[in-house]
């Protein structure tokens, strides 16, 4: 866990410390709306309402673009499996109107806790999560002065969940607010 904080540290120092003409920093916060896919997932379990926390960094390239990484605690998983991760989303920020963005990216995860002994206990071996989640994420934002708001979609491209022959991957729409500290 303490790599996995200075690893984020380090990513957001370098973004930070690369360009410095547009550096905002703040936290934000929200609800998820998260559900797991698969080809081979039987039952379509219910999806989970949970929340994520975390900080948001943006560091202007131009007038138009930003990098914009994030250390992001996030509940989600399905009804009855919680699977949280530290996320750490690095998206490139598309800005226009001075008011309004959409963002695209790779989003890295890093399971901190799950309750799959309940969910899969008639299985005769156990079951285990996956301790990374590559992801891909796409959203839109809008900032009026120091707070803003976004609206995204994550979209997991790893297996979750390690079991033979079941495809199971995140899908997590998400709804923050935040505020730039500076």
């Amino acid at each position: 866990m303490k790599k996995l904080f200075l690893i984020a540290i380090a990513i957001i120092g370098f973004s930070i410390s690369s360009n410095a003409q547009d550096i905002k920093f703040g936290f934000k916060g929200g609800v998820n709306f998260s559900a797991l896919n698969g080809d081979n997932l039987s039952g379509n379990p219910d999806g989970r309402t949970g929340y994520h926390l975390g900080a948001v960094a943006q560091v202007g390239l131009t007038d138009m673009f930003a990098l914009q990484p994030e250390l992001v605690y996030s509940a989600q998983g399905v009804k009855n499996v919680d699977i949280d991760y530290i996320n750490i989303p690095v998206l490139l920020k598309l800005k226009f109107a001075k008011l309004f963005s959409v963002e695209a990216g790779p989003q890295f995860g890093f399971v901190v806790n799950n309750d799959l002994d309940n969910a899969f206990s008639g299985f005769t071996s156990k079951v285990e999560t996956k301790s990374f989640d590559l992801s891909g994420a796409v959203g839109a934002g809008v900032e009026f002065g120091a707070f803003f708001g976004q609206l995204r979609y994550n979209f997991g491209f790893t297996n979750v969940i390690d079991i033979e022959n079941l495809d199971t991957k995140n899908s997590t729409f998400q709804v923050s607010v935040g505020y730039y500290i500076f």
